[in-house]
C-alpha cells in the first residue's frame, strides 16, 4: 500500500502537473526571486516560478519571445571587473567591507579564503556552512572571504541553490553580502534602478544566510548592510556603497511565504491547465490566461513574459499598462476606456477626487488647444 500523500508531496505533484509530462522544473536563482519582490502582487509570476515552469520557453510558444537577460558583452565584462575585485586574495574587496561597513575593526591585512570545491550543489551547500562556522567560532578574529559560497533556500518545498558573489566574516563574527555589478557609480551613485535591483537581489542572500546562521549557536548576526561594488565613474576601478536592505528583506520574505502557498492559486485554476510547451498556442494562451496576472512596465526589465502580458494588458484597455503609479492616481477606474468617458464627463462620480481631477485636466488640455488655435 503507497504511503499516503502529504500536503507537500501533493504540492509538488501538482505544480508537476502544471509543468507538463516530464517537463524537468527550472531552478530559481536569486535574481528569479528579487524579481518576484518587485512585483509581489503577481498571482501568474508567483505559480509559473514556483512551478519551477521555464518562462523564457512559455514565452516563446506563446508567439511573444523574451529578449529579457544580459548580453554576452555584458556578462563578459562583469566577469572581467569582478575578477579584478577579488585579485589579490580579495585584498581590495576586504578593504572596501572594511572602509564602507566596519572602519572600527582592525584593518584586512589578511583574511582567510577558504576553499569551497565541493560535488554538486548540495555539496557545496554543505561545504558553504562548514566554512562559515569555522570562520565564525571562538578561536577565530580575522577577516574571511568566501569567494562564490553556495547557499539553499526552500522555494516552494524545494531547494532553491544560491550563489552570491562573495560573503564576508568579520573579525566579530558578524556576515556581509558583497554583489559586484559591472554598472557604474558616478560621483558616488548608480542608477536607483538598477540598484534596487541589486539590492533585492542581495535581500534574497541575505535570507538565505540567516537560515544557515539559525543553526549556529550562538547564531551569528547577518548584517542587513550590504557592499554594492561597481566601477568608479567610467574606470574599471572599483568604488563601493553600502546598501541597507532591510526593506527588500522583508518584501521578499513575504513573497517567499506566499510562494509556498501556491497551491491555493492552483486549487482555484480550471481542471485540466497545463503551461507545457508542447501543447497548442490557443490552449496554452487560455492556460496563462487562466491566472491573474498583475503587469506593469517595470516588468519588461524582470519578467519573460512581459511582452505577451503587456500585449494583453494593452488589448484590455487595462491602465496598468500606463503604470503603477498612473494606476494608483486613478483609483477605482482601472480601464482606459472609463478614464477617458470620466473625463469627458460621459461617466464617473464628480465626488470622487480621481473623476474630479481628470475632468479639471481635461478642461486645462481644452482651455490650452483653444488659446494655440483662435
Amino acid at each position: 500500500m503507497p504511503p499516503p500523500r502529504t500536503r507537500g508531496t501533493a504540492l509538488r505533484q501538482r505544480l508537476a502537473e502544471l509543468r507538463g509530462p516530464g517537463v524537468p522544473a527550472k531552478a530559481l536563482d536569486a535574481r528569479a526571486l528579487a524579481a518576484l519582490a518587485a512585483n509581489p502582487g503577481c498571482k501568474r509570476r508567483a505559480l509559473l516560478d514556483g512551478a519551477g515552469v521555464n518562462k523564457a520557453v512559455l514565452a516563446g510558444a506563446l508567439g511573444s519571445p523574451s529578449a529579457f537577460g544580459q548580453s554576452q558583452f555584458a556578462l563578459t565584462r562583469g566577469n572581467a571587473f569582478e575578477a579584478k575585485v577579488k585579485a589579490d586574495g580579495g585584498a581590495e574587496l576586504l578593504r572596501l567591507v572594511h572602509e564602507r561597513l566596519d572602519p572600527g575593526a582592525e584593518p584586512p591585512a589578511s583574511a582567510g579564503v577558504p576553499d569551497l570545491t565541493a560535488s554538486g550543489p548540495e555539496g557545496r551547500t554543505a561545504r558553504t556552512a562548514l566554512a562559515l562556522r569555522e570562520a565564525t567560532g571562538p578561536a577565530h578574529g580575522t577577516w574571511t572571504l568566501l569567494d562564490h559560497p553556495m547557499l539553499a533556500l526552500e522555494v516552494a518545498g524545494s531547494p532553491a541553490f544560491l550563489e552570491p558573489d562573495a560573503v564576508v566574516v568579520h573579525p566579530d563574527g558578524t556576515w556581509t553580502v558583497v554583489e559586484i555589478k559591472s554598472f557604474p557609480m558616478l560621483d558616488g551613485s548608480a542608477d536607483p534602478a538598477k540598484v534596487g535591483a541589486a539590492a533585492r537581489q542581495a535581500a534574497v542572500y541575505v535570507l538565505a544566510l540567516e537560515e544557515v546562521a539559525a543553526r549556529l549557536d550562538p547564531a551569528p548576526k547577518v548584517r542587513h548592510r550590504v557592499l554594492l561594488v561597481c566601477p568608479k565613474d567610467f574606470s574599471n576601478l572599483p568604488t563601493a556603497s553600502a546598501v541597507d536592505v532591510r526593506k527588500q528583506r522583508a518584501v521578499t520574505s513575504r513573497q517567499l511565504a506566499r510562494l509556498t502557498r501556491v497551491q491555493d492559486i492552483a486549487d482555484a485554476l480550471p481542471e485540466g491547465v497545463c503551461f507545457s510547451p508542447e501543447l497548442p498556442a490557443e490552449q496554452l494562451t487560455a492556460a496563462v490566461a487562466a491566472v491573474p496576472a498583475t503587469y506593469a512596465p517595470e516588468c519588461l526589465a524582470a519578467c519573460e513574459l512581459a511582452f505577451h502580458c503587456r500585449d494583453r494588458a494593452r488589448a484590455a484597455g487595462a491602465v496598468t499598462s500606463l503604470g503603477r503609479s498612473v494606476r494608483a492616481d486613478l483609483g477605482g477606474l482601472s480601464r482606459v476606456d472609463d478614464v477617458l468617458a470620466a473625463a469627458r464627463g460621459e461617466a464617473g462620480d464628480p465626488e470622487d477626487p480621481a473623476v474630479a481631477a481628470l475632468r479639471r485636466a481635461a478642461l486645462l488640455r481644452a482651455e490650452a488647444l483653444g488659446a494655440m488655435c483662435p
